[in-house]
């Protein structure tokens, strides 16, 4: 080994004490993933060369990866992509993070809307990353997708994750904001499902969340209002117009508001059913039939 030349298995415990000393959990699965993505290899083959000498220009990526995630930015936006239901998404500081708890959505909705080949139209409403309807379009290969966000920069990253998951053509991007009037008109509806991930925080809770999320995550797409509430109203006054009779509604709830969401729907002219719980046993996603 050449002077001063470090190994993939020394640049690996160099990040993961400093990642132990910042106070990051899975200290050591983290580095490995920052390893690999500073070198541009898979995870599979630091196992296998872990012994052999890392290229300085790794060493020098790594090191500023690992400050970021010091620093407690999400790791999803360090490296740039979050796997979510098998398939890799791009993220940026401008979407939310994709969560292993929203896949419920995609599980309710293959469960209740069983013609995987009919030419379902669905909506997402705050569309960030595409994670939902870009992975719903996958699963329905003659469904059309409308995507709205009132961010420029999240509608951008879904046109690209759309472009990388070959759905792109089925797929229309909208840019409207649910706070202001006519905007359910944008989007030339009615459509067989609309779904939604919408801010849920309590504006005054957001600055007590966990750093990771409070300093970095967009807080358009937190932000749920004074009661956590406000993007679910805004929803359900345009839902019976959105959505076709016998069609359905899927909404991702925060904890303990999946009562208030369907009660929401129900003034609204929709059917609520049971809840679907995510795998912390939380009322996770409230279904709805028009």
């Amino acid at each position: 080994m050449a002077a001063g030349a470090a190994s993939f298995d020394a640049l690996l415990r160099d990040a993961a004490v400093a990642l132990t000393a910042a106070g990051i959990d899975n200290a050591r699965f983290e580095a490995r993933l920052l390893l690999a993505h500073a070198a541009g290899v898979t995870i599979e083959w630091l196992v296998a060369h872990g012994g052999d000498t890392a290229p300085p220009a790794a060493a020098e990526t790594l090191r500023g990866l690992t400050a970021r995630r010091i620093r407690r930015e999400p790791m999803a936006y360090v490296v740039g992509e979050r796997e979510f239901w098998g398939l890799p998404f791009k993220v940026s500081p401008a979407v939310l993070v994709p969560r292993p708890d929203s896949e419920t959505l995609i599980e309710a909705a293959l469960a209740l809307m069983p013609g995987r080949t009919e030419p379902w139209r669905i909506v997402d409403l705050g569309v960030g990353s595409g994670s939902l309807l870009l992975t719903l379009l996958r699963e329905f290969p003659n469904a059309q997708g409308v995507g709205m966000d009132a961010s420029a920069a999240a509608l951008e990253v879904t046109r690209a994750n759309a472009e990388a998951l070959g759905v792109a053509a089925r797929l229309r991007l909208v840019e409207g904001d649910w706070r202001q009037p006519g905007w359910a008109e944008q989007l030339a509806g009615p459509f067989d499902l609309l779904i939604s991930n919408p801010p849920y925080i309590e504006t005054a809770a957001i600055a007590g969340l966990m750093p990771d999320v409070a300093r970095f995550e967009p807080h358009l797409a937190l932000d749920g209002g004074v009661d956590g509430f406000a993007a679910y109203r805004a929803i359900a006054a345009e839902a019976a117009r959105l959505v076709v009779p016998g069609g359905r509604v899927l909404i991702e709830a925060g904890e303990g508001q999946a009562l208030g969401i369907s009660a929401l729907l129900s003034t609204a002219g929709f059917a609520p059913g049971p809840p679907w719980k995510d795998l912390g046993g939380i009322d996770r996603i409230v279904p709805a039939t028009h």
